[in-house]
């Protein structure tokens, strides 16, 4: 009873938190919109390359994005002259994150770039932390009850609401703007997916001729092939389906691979080779929203080497997104992570661009 008096009240003091981030936002106080919207200037790059400063991160899991923010994060940590002495990564088990901070503790890092799982039973651990004069710097979910300044340096994430827009918006593109759609969402609390569902759907209400006929939620990103086919056999007339994230859409895809239903378009959030080839091939992936992993790991790790140096840092920065269809897979790829096209889908463009007579030059990339 107490732990879920604890949970409920957690839940609303991040609620409150994120209305404050919002207020903040509002009113462009200390607020950043791109990681041109925090900078060092080179009198700081200096003072913190001469502090031989260290970092570790404590990430949920590990995954393409996840590589990607740690990508830009070790960049802009080799750049800056500071030492990174572990990753770890949880498995999206809060037990193994709350090991994962006790074991990072031992190492007296001067920075630390982390997404929690659970704040409520990680709180101490990264307590532990910062009290022993660790910068602390969050991706996406904030930890209720710490103070800007004193518990954590600042917090990195994503326009979810704008990424919800979006989305609908690909839903009318792919569908000319009239006929039923179907959503297949995340039924869990997660802040990120949450919100970023709950905009699709307000969203797409601003079109009068497509009709949401069926919502199914999934915990497991495995059950969304399941669902798929008990939605296209409750609404066998379903044009299109919204999926919460790109690895969840990968079952979505195989239903209707084996339903042999290759007029109906999905739309989803990230990037991912599997649904990036389908897109190239014009198969049912329609269209995504993707957000800038490495330009997020980038942040995070210039801001905690503001901290850790004096420097005033802002309270949440937001990073920016873009929509992807076959026509700018390669670019928004680039501007995602920063690396080259995976060479199985650097060629299967190539091939379509011959097929179609368009399509963007992947070798000026």
């Amino acid at each position: 009873m107490m732990l879920s008096k604890l949970r409920h009240c957690e839940k609303a003091c991040i609620k409150l938190f994120l209305g404050i981030l919002v207020c903040l936002s509002c009113n462009h106080l200390a607020v950043a919109n791109s990681s041109d919207g925090f900078t060092l200037t080179q009198q700081q790059e200096a003072k913190v390359q001469d502090a031989k400063l260290t970092a570790v991160m404590a990430w949920h899991g590990s995954s393409p994005w996840v590589n990607s923010v740690t990508l830009g994060a070790k960049e802009e940590f080799k750049r800056l002259g500071i030492e990174v002495l572990a990753v770890t990564e949880a498995h999206y088990d809060p037990a193994k994150q709350i090991s994962d901070l006790e074991t990072l503790a031992a190492l007296t890092p001067d920075i630390l770039l982390s997404l929690s799982i659970d704040s409520l039973s990680a709180k101490p651990s990264y307590l532990r932390l910062t009290k022993a004069g660790t910068q602390l710097v969050l991706l996406s979910n904030p930890i209720a009850g710490f103070i800007h300044g004193q518990d954590f340096a600042g917090l990195v994430g994503d326009n979810v609401e704008g990424m919800g827009r979006a989305a609908a918006n690909l839903v009318a593109q792919a569908i000319d703007s009239q006929g039923k759609v179907g959503m297949i969402y995340h039924e869990a609390d997660y802040h990120i997916t949450n919100k970023r569902d709950e905009a699709f759907v307000g969203a797409l209400e601003q079109y009068e001729d497509i009709h949401l006929m069926v919502k199914k939620g999934f915990v497991k990103k495995s059950q969304t092939a399941q669902l798929t086919a008990a939605m296209l056999i409750q609404h066998p007339d379903l044009k299109a389906i919204y999926v919460s994230w790109d690895a969840a859409a990968e079952g979505v895809i195989e239903s209707l691979r084996i339903a042999n239903r290759k007029d109906v378009k999905v739309i989803s959030h990230d990037l991912g080779t599997n649904n990036l080839l389908d897109m190239a091939l014009h198969g049912n992936m329609y269209g995504a929203v993707s957000d800038r992993p490495h330009q997020i790991g980038t942040l995070m790790a210039r801001i905690g080497a503001g901290a850790a140096t004096d420097v005033s840092t802002p309270l949440y920065t937001q990073v920016n997104y873009n929509s992807v269809t076959f026509e700018n897979i390669a670019e928004s790829w680039r501007l995602a992570f920063k690396t080259p096209l995976p060479h199985i889908l650097k060629s299967v463009l190539e091939q379509s661009q011959e097929a179609t007579g368009h399509g963007e030059d992947y070798d000026a990339r």
